[in-house]
């Protein structure tokens, strides 16, 4: 048995992954350990802070059930799930931006009449949503289903109201032989993530603020083509420059316009939103790389990339 150094330890531990059955975990596993070891030597982690570390992912996982979904909540202020999303569809090409599926979303919404209401008896501004969906030529695709769900004018999501087993602001809509689909909802508001658990606490240390600017969440899938997760933000928003999860995106920002349609019928709401969604082809699934390139580093490759990384942590833990 040979004394590990850090750099040494670093390959010990992808050495072991050498056997592991399925490529894509080796992959992945070579990837995180190499990273997380990285992230060790670079900021000189103590063990009272890993311990902290540990306890408040214990606080994350304690804090979620079938109501909150913590985890995901954190995922998302650390911009990982933004990111898992734009790598996902960074070959996209014509179809509509993505953003986050987000911790509330629930299956089962009912599905709706063209034209419905998802608002029920929620009172807040009434506005029209319709559009078309299309492929990435512009040409309608029939039958696309649209999930869609928003928060209440209060800044909750019905999950989060007192009898979270009520479905309110959800509905499914199917896209017309024109691709064309309409709702009927109430102005959405921007709204604080739930921050009084472990993530709120960690975005007041990084002295950030838990706010989303106003959107509405859509899922539209349509049979052979890339599931798309979206959602449309409210342009003029406070925080659409700094949403807290760093979802909201210049493409998928919309405007409220007048609808022409109300003038003198007091059952159609004032003002309306406009919006087509451009669906791509499906995706293949991610395939592992060549065993060449996801194999165990050799020790010395692994200690000339780590090298430097004890130096400058060094530096940035005592220079102060």
């Amino acid at each position: 048995m040979k004394t590990l150094t850090e750099h040494g330890l670093t390959a010990a531990a992808l050495e072991r992954l050498a056997n592991a059955p399925n490529a894509r975990t080796r992959e992945i596993m070579t990837s995180l350990i190499r990273h997380l070891h990285g992230f060790v030597r670079e900021t000189a982690l103590t063990p009272a802070e890993w311990k902290t570390g540990i306890d408040f992912l214990t606080a994350v996982g304690h804090l979620t059930d079938d109501r909150r979904q913590e985890f995901v909540l954190l995922s998302d202020t650390l911009g990982v799930s933004a990111m898992v999303d734009l790598v996902r569809h960074r070959h996209l090409r014509r179809g509509t931006a993505s953003s986050l599926l987000g911790p509330f979303y629930r299956a089962g919404a009912p599905e709706l009449a063209r034209g419905a209401s998802i608002a029920g008896t929620t009172r807040g501004e009434p506005i029209k949503i319709r559009g078309r969906v299309t492929d990435g030529n512009g040409r309608a695709i029939p039958g696309a289903m649209l999930d869609v769900w928003q928060a209440a004018p209060n800044g909750k999501y019905d999950i989060q109201e007192d009898d979270p087993t009520k479905m309110n602001l959800r509905g499914r809509f199917i896209a017309d032989a024109d691709g064309r689909y309409e709702f009927r909802s109430v102005k959405p508001r921007s709204y604080p993530v739930p921050d009084d658990g472990p993530v709120g606490a960690l975005l007041r240390a990084q002295g950030r603020h838990p706010y989303r600017p106003a959107h509405i969440h859509f899922i539209v899938t349509a049979e052979g083509y890339e599931p798309l997760i979206t959602a449309l933000y409210i342009a003029g928003d406070a925080y659409i420059e700094s949403d807290a999860v760093f979802g909201a995106k210049p493409s998928l920002t919309v405007g409220y316009r007048r609808n022409d349609a109300g003038n003198g019928d007091p059952a159609e709401p004032p003002e309306m939103i406009e919006s087509d969604f451009a669906l791509a082809p499906a995706l293949p699934m991610p395939q592992a790389r060549s065993r060449r390139t996801t194999r165990a580093a050799p020790k010395a490759r692994e200690a000339k990339r780590s090298r430097r990384a004890p130096h400058r942590a060094r530096k940035a833990v005592y220079k102060d």
